[in-house]
C-alpha cells in the first residue's frame, strides 16, 4: 500500500482537542480544514477560530464544512477525529461515505472503541495517546491550558506495527509545539489512559475530595484487576512520561474547567463518554467475570447526570460508596 506524507490535516470534531490540534498545526504552516457543527461551526466560519494559550490570543481562518460530504478529499489528507465515542459510529459512516476508502484516519480520542469503530471502514487507522489540557465552552472558542509544552499525542499504527506515516505525523505535531512520537503498539498507552480517565465520571459525579478520590481509586483498582484477567497489559510508565511534560496554566479568560466529561455537562450537551471509559471496564469485567460495581455506578450515574443536566459533584462521595456496596476506608489506611 502506498504511503503518503500528509499534506493536509482534516479535523472532524473540533472541539477542545481536534481545535487545539487544528489551531496549532494551522500555525505551524500546515494545510487544516474542519469538520464542525452547528453554533460552533457558524461561529468558526463567521469569526474564525479563536485559540487562547497561557502566552497569547489568536485567531485563524479555516476552510470549515459541516458534513464530511462536504470536502474534497485529496491524496495526502489525514483526517483527525475529535469527537466523543458516542458519536464517533455515526461519523465515520459519513466519512465512509464521502472519502475514499485508503485515506488516513487517526483518533485524537478517549477510550479504545474509536480505532476499531474505524477500522471497519478504512484501511489505515491510527490511535493517538491525548494528554491535552484543552477546553472549549463557547462557540468559536478553543482553549490550550499548557506551556511551553502544549500537549503529548503519542501515535501508532492500529492495531499495532510500525509501518504507515506515524512518524511524519508525529512529526508535524512536534513542530505545532506538542510531545509527540510514534509508538508500534500505542493501544498499550491508551489503555492506561482509559484507567485514567475512569476518574472523568468521578469528578461528574462526586466532584473533588479526598472521598471522592478514594472512588477513583476503588475504580482504578477494578480496572486493572479486569485488564490483567484480559490479559492486557497497560503501559502506565509511558503515560505518566507524556503526563510529566504538561505544566498546566491559566489563560486569560481562566483556569483549566477539568475534563472532557465535565465540559459535556458544563455545555448541556445532554450525553456523555461514560459509556465508552468506565463501560469499557465493566464490558471487560463482565465478559471475563471480574466484579464491577463501581465503574457500573459510575456508569449509570454520570449518564443520569448528563442525561438530566444535574451538577457536577452533586453526589456526596459516602452516599456514593455506600450505593456501590464499598465502605470508606479508615484515615491513613489503603485499598488493596
Amino acid at each position: 500500500m502506498a504511503v503518503c506524507v500528509p499534506k493536509r490535516f482534516v479535523i472532524y470534531g473540533a472541539g477542545a482537542i481536534g481545535g487545539v490540534i487544528g489551531a496549532l498545526l494551522r500555525r505551524a504552516g500546515h494545510d487544516v480544514a474542519l469538520i464542525a457543527r452547528g453554533a460552533h461551526g457558524e461561529a468558526i466560519r463567521e469569526r474564525g477560530l479563536r485559540l487562547e494559550t497561557p502566552d497569547e490570543t489568536v485567531t485563524f481562518d479555516f476552510e470549515v464544512a459541516s458534513h464530511p460530504g462536504e470536502l474534497r478529499y485529496r491524496d495526502g489528507d489525514v483526517v483527525v477525529l475529535g469527537m466523543k465515542t458516542q458519536d464517533t459510529a455515526a461519523a465515520l459512516g459519513a466519512l465512509a461515505a464521502a472519502a475514499p476508502p485508503g485515506i488516513v484516519v487517526a483518533c485524537a480520542q478517549n477510550g479504545i472503541e474509536n480505532e476499531r469503530l474505524a477500522l471497519r471502514h478504512f484501511a489505515q487507522v491510527y490511535g493517538i495517546c491525548v494528554v491535552l489540557p484543552a477546553s472549549h465552552l463557547e462557540p468559536g472558542v478553543v482553549r490550550v491550558h499548557s506551556a511551553p509544552v502544549r500537549g503529548a499525542l503519542g501515535i501508532g499504527r492500529y492495531p499495532r506495527g510500525e509501518e504507515g506515516i506515524a512518524g511524519d505525523i508525529a512529526a508535524a505535531f512536534c513542530a505545532a509545539g506538542f510531545e509527540s512520537s510514534p509508538h508500534p503498539d500505542v493501544m498499550r498507552v491508551k489503555y492506561a489512559k482509559l484507567l485514567s480517565n475512569l476518574g472523568n465520571a468521578v469528578e461528574v459525579v462526586c466532584g473533588r475530595s479526598e472521598q471522592a478520590h478514594e472512588v477513583f481509586e476503588l475504580a482504578q483498582a477494578e480496572g486493572r484487576a479486569c485488564l490483567r484477567a484480559a490479559g492486557i497489559d497497560a503501559d502506565e510508565a509511558r503515560l505518566a512520561a507524556y503526563h510529566e511534560v504538561i505544566t498546566v496554566r491559566p489563560v486569560a479568560s481562566g483556569r483549566w474547567p477539568g475534563s472532557s466529561s465535565l465540559q459535556s455537562l458544563e455545555r448541556r450537551t445532554g450525553t456523555i463518554e461514560a459509556d465508552y471509559l468506565n463501560g469499557e471496564i465493566v464490558l471487560v469485567g463482565r465478559g471475563h467475570g471480574v466484579p464491577v460495581p463501581v465503574n457500573a455506578l459510575l456508569q449509570r450515574l454520570a449518564n443520569q447526570f448528563a442525561r438530566e443536566q444535574r451538577p457536577p459533584g452533586s453526589m456526596q462521595a459516602a452516599e456514593f460508596l455506600a450505593a456501590a456496596g464499598a465502605a470508606p476506608r479508615a484515615p491513613g489506611a489503603q485499598h488493596t
